[in-house]
């Protein structure tokens, strides 16, 4: 299908996802705007840079100008744990506000997989609040809700490699048998890419997950197993998540604003209740673990 008239935005192009969706789209010769909120942030060769704050409106008429379609990327726990809803309903009011005077015509938004209900962590909770407000806006949302993401540099990635390297032996709370069907990186670029391309996501939600649905037990021992490690995991009862969240925060490397909410998020199992977009958008989806040999390399 024909690429989109006008520029790509990208927000939130210099995290996990961000870098590897600019240089897919650079890559298939659509024209890339990321916007960053420092200057310095070192981007993709290629790709337009625009600075830009989504909590300061002011900043945002520049982005968005010219856009034809935009990728919603950004979420705010990394700026701290207190109050990341609030930013992010911000944010994502903010942008919504900028888009629809622009006259974006399409946003692509990569959130989380969980049950709607009451028992949602605050986490997965913000996910779907921000995919409602963006909702609300005059363009067409593509909403993709992915499970655990295994790649380089993601959270939850990073998250079991330092606990399977610094803990042999775990003492866990119950969130280990919880299921979670993780996909890796390369296919969530590939869904968010391939939505771009296909216009018969506009205005659609998907559910987007790997080939496997496993237990956080059971793909803390496979990556042990392809590491080549013992670990041993003992479930108990009285640990519940938001205690061992604070071990996890010790041990890992993932700054705590980051890996709380996500720990805390375990209780709800993620996986995908619909798998509409695999006849859209048919990949090759990566068993799992292929995915963590591949992120084990950097990819």
């Amino acid at each position: 299908m024909k690429p989109p008239q006008g520029s790509i935005l990208i927000t939130g192009a210099t995290g996990f996802i961000g870098r590897r969706l600019t240089q897919r789209l650079l890559n298939e010769g659509y024209s890339v705007r990321c916007m960053v909120r420092h200057a310095s942030a070192g981007l993709t060769a290629g790709a337009e840079t625009v600075q830009g704050d989504m909590l300061e409106p002011a900043t945002l008429g520049r982005a968005v100008a010219d856009i034809d379609t935009a990728y919603y990327l950004v979420h705010s726990m990394s700026g701290g744990r207190a109050g990341f809803e609030r930013r992010d309903r911000e944010a994502a009011e903010n942008f919504v506000a900028a888009a629809n005077r622009a006259k974006v015509r399409r946003v692509i938004y990569l959130g989380g997989l969980g049950e709607t209900g009451d028992d949602l962590s605050e986490h997965l909770k913000s996910r779907l609040e921000v995919a409602e407000i963006l909702k609300k806006g005059t363009f067409t949302t593509t909403f993709l809700r992915a499970a655990v993401i295994i790649g380089a540099g993601g959270a939850s990635f990073e998250m079991v490699r330092a606990l399977v390297n610094r803990l042999p032996i775990m003492i866990t709370p119950r969130w280990v048998s919880t299921r979670c069907q993780p996909i890796a990186v390369d296919d969530v670029i590939g869904y968010l890419a391939g939505c771009l391309a296909d216009e018969r996501t506009a205005g659609r939600t998907f559910d987007i997950g790997g080939p496997e649905v496993l237990t956080y037990k059971e793909m803390m021992e496979r990556f042990a197993g392809i590491e080549g490690k013992q670990l041993y995991i003992f479930p108990v009862p009285v640990l519940t998540p938001k205690l061992s969240s604070y071990w996890v925060g010790l041990i890992t490397p993932v700054p705590p604003s980051v890996s709380m909410p996500l720990i805390e998020g375990l209780k709800n199992e993620v996986i995908c209740r619909d798998n509409a977009i695999r006849d859209i958008i048919p990949l090759q989806l990566k068993p799992y673990d292929d995915a963590v040999r591949s992120a084990l390399k950097g990819g």
